[in-house]
């Protein structure tokens, strides 16, 4: 028995997020369907998180042990063989039987992306849409407002199944690109929603629905209501996951 490690790339718009469903197409179910075709077995992928659907990957990570003996150096290819052409696996290794994909990263990097100009058909799935004037001064403030270590009950779904909050932010890069806004956020693990919630609070900072001031605010208290939307999931991408 091996445990493996895959890095993946995934374009998010056909399907249901990653976690499977009865019923939906999803990452997850997709890759398992794959495995069970090149194993003859049932075999349970583990994602270092959940992405939502719609939400796109340039190196997502899962692990899973495979209980037959492939050379792991061919596994990728075997399964990109296997898979549809939006998903990918760019990378199989070996790792530790221990390693767990979640619980072994040690921080994880988002892109959101921002159109400002005119909305383009075939690109619609890959970019959110902002139309308003932005104050990119006030925008970064509310970047650095956001960076560090903090509670952010306030900044997740509703939804949100966990009881620790505390998450720490690395960075927050704001990227002005002729018309595109590239937002990168970088940090030890996020809550449900919780980049989506944080580049929308930017945002309506910069559009002038939400103060500064609302913003640590929302810090403080956990208060939902005094921070930003959340931004549609076409414009996200979950870049990179860490281990060392």
């Amino acid at each position: 028995m091996k445990r493996v490690l895959l890095t993946i790339s995934y374009d998010g718009s056909r399907y249901s997020g990653w976690q499977k469903q009865a019923g939906r197409k999803t990452i997850q179910g997709e890759i398992e369907k794959a495995l069970k075709i090149v194993s003859g077995q049932d075999i349970e992928v583990f994602g270092s998180g959940r992405t939502d659907a719609g939400v796109h990957a340039l190196g997502a990570t899962a692990h899973f042990d495979l209980p037959v003996n492939i050379p792991i150096s061919r596994l990728a290819d075997v399964l990109n063989n296997l898979l549809p052409g939006d998903i990918c696996i760019k990378k199989a290794q070996q790792v530790a039987p221990d390693f767990h994909a979640r619980f072994a990263s040690k921080r994880k990097t988002y892109v959101y992306n921002v159109c400002t100009g005119k909305k383009d058909a075939f690109k619609s799935n890959y970019q959110a849409y902002i139309t308003d004037n932005l104050d990119y001064d006030k925008m970064q403030k509310a970047a650095s407002i956001l960076t560090g270590k903090h509670n952010f009950e306030g900044f997740c779904s509703s939804a949100t199944a966990v009881r620790d909050f505390e998450r720490e932010i690395f960075s927050i890069t704001i990227q002005k690109k002729a018309n595109n806004v590239v937002f990168t956020v970088v940090g030890n693990g996020f809550l449900y929603n919780m980049v989506r919630i944080i580049v929308g609070t930017i945002i309506d900072v910069g559009r002038g629905r939400i103060t500064l001031e609302a913003t640590k605010k929302a810090l403080k208290t956990g208060d939902r209501t005094l921070v930003g939307v959340t931004m549609p999931p076409n414009g996200l991408y979950l870049k990179k996951v860490e281990y060392i």
